[in-house]
């Protein structure tokens, strides 16, 4: 059971099929308003919150998805993701067909072959 289902059961809905993003690693928490998912892109990490689908759930006006910095408090082995003292904003999107299509996108580098050309 990952943990996004203990907090906020197995009626939530996230949107998108959590099983095709497996670079997206569940951190959420009970103390959370709403689940969140870390991934590494190159050296940076990133949190992802996923809110309610409907709005008049959410705690805060926010869009539904929400991309902000994060930092490793830990190391590569054993990673402790945060957001950042002073996190940035990098990406909202309401709808799940936007997230949808960004992290396809991530999913296509991170399969992408490197070829070293000699």
């Amino acid at each position: 059971m990952s943990a996004y289902h203990q907090t906020f059961g197995y009626e939530f809905d996230l949107g998108f099929d959590l099983s095709q993003y497996p670079f997206l690693i569940d951190k959420s928490y009970q103390n959370d308003m709403c689940p969140s998912f870390y991934f590494k892109r190159k050296s940076d990490y990133f949190i992802l919150w996923v809110d309610y689908a409907d709005p008049i759930c959410r705690e805060e006006d926010y869009p539904r998805y929400t991309i902000i910095s994060a930092v490793n408090d830990g190391d590569n082995l054993h990673p402790e993701i945060r957001t950042a003292s002073k996190p940035t904003l990098q990406l909202e999107f309401e709808q799940p067909s936007d997230l949808i299509h960004y992290l396809e996108q991530i999913k296509q580098q991170l399969s992408a072959k490197v070829v070293s050309i000699r």
